[in-house]
């Protein structure tokens, strides 16, 4: 199975399965002298990791992550110095229960990519859906907290906007609330909603799908090229190869559908440094595959959990019809621990450009 990269200067390349001895990646193209520590990296990982409420799965993966090579000890304790050579990030795999997926190990289970897998390559993974299970992503935080180093002054933070029908209210958006409650919510009240409603939804062992908002401040104008090279193309294509996202959308995205030309355009006037400046942001901070200068932002829809208690209709390896009930431990909105992963895929996709821009252009 090939397309395991992405990234074009800033190449990630991760390896692993769901059940396997350990997963990882090799970041190449990072440059030299970047100083940072595996507890930087750990930081990033704590907050995708599973089992720390109620409302993810409950594998205990403590997630621990190993820089194996590209790097030299720094002078600090603890300081690691990138020598611009291949970056391998290692994590062991602690808690994998395959039992759990022994009643469909030749049932395809509706909404997972078992079926596509076995039309594809004939065989498959059914032990967590191998590398087609949300664990791999773990990799993905890791590599995106060292792209975060590439480029000085990048900020990169996300946080969940809606659940299900209930979205927050954007007039008590505050993203240090954001660490303050386990949905990464900005909305304190909306929260607590949130609390109730997932508290039902595992109760009936269902799953609800969920909206990621990811924002992108201090990149600087420039980044991106036409026609094919575009940075809100390439960020979208890394936020869709996210396990469960169905959507993405930069800026206003869909909502433009419903504006006027006069609404949408994002007027400018000359500000007071003598730099033009935009009096909104509708284009999410990309003109033409071009950043702005303007906060980038951008926003994924994530599917419901396909694995789920209720029974669902589907067939099996022999062609037979059979009924799907997945057992095991499992997200009942897989949205939330999509946070941290959706802010590694756009700050990945930032390190790229602006190793691609400084190549072209020499800045």
């Amino acid at each position: 199975m090939s397309h395991n990269s992405f990234g074009h200067l800033f190449r990630v390349t991760t390896w692993g399965e769901s059940h396997g001895a350990a997963i990882g990646c090799v970041v190449d193209g990072t440059p030299p002298g970047l100083r940072f520590s595996e507890a930087q990296i750990q930081r990033y990982l704590d907050e995708r990791r599973p089992g720390q409420s109620r409302y993810t799965t409950q594998r205990q993966e403590p997630d621990q992550v190993r820089v194996l090579s590209g790097v030299m000890p720094g002078e600090a304790d603890g300081e690691l110095v990138s020598t611009g050579t291949p970056i391998a990030l290692h994590i062991d795999n602690v808690d994998q229960r395959s039992k759990d997926y022994s009643e469909i190990a030749r049932r395809y289970r509706p909404g997972h990519a078992d079926i596509t897998y076995d039309m594809k390559y004939g065989v498959r993974d059914y032990r967590g859906g191998g590398r087609s299970s949300a664990r791999e992503t773990a990799t993905r935080v890791a590599a995106g907290a060292i792209a975060r180093l590439v480029l000085p002054g990048l900020v990169v933070r996300g946080a969940l906007v809606q659940i299900g029908d209930v979205a927050i209210d954007r007039s008590r958006f505050d993203w240090d609330e954001t660490r303050r409650n386990p949905f990464f919510c900005p909305d304190a009240q909306t929260a607590e909603r949130w609390a109730d409603l997932l508290d039902g939804v595992r109760k009936r062992g269902s799953s609800i799908g969920a909206v990621v908002e990811v924002v992108a401040d201090g990149v600087p104008p420039g980044l991106g090229a036409p026609l094919y090279g575009k940075l809100d193309a390439d960020i979208a294509a890394g936020l869709m190869s996210i396990n469960a996202v169905k959507g993405v959308e930069i800026g206003d995205g869909f909502a433009s559908a419903t504006l006027s030309g006069e609404d949408n355009a994002d007027e400018i006037r000359m500000g007071d440094d003598g730099r033009p400046q935009f009096l909104s942001n509708h284009s999410g901070g990309i003109l033409g595959g071009i950043a702005t200068g303007q906060p980038i932002v951008a926003r994924f829809a994530v599917k419901p959990t396909s694995s789920i208690l209720t029974p669902r209709r589907s067939v099996d390896a022999d062609g037979q019809e059979v009924d799907v009930m997945t057992k095991g431990r499992h997200d009942p909105c897989v949205g939330i621990r999509a946070v941290p992963i959706g802010e590694a895929m756009v700050a990945c996709a930032i390190a790229d450009h602006y190793l691609r821009h400084r190549a072209q252009t020499g800045r």
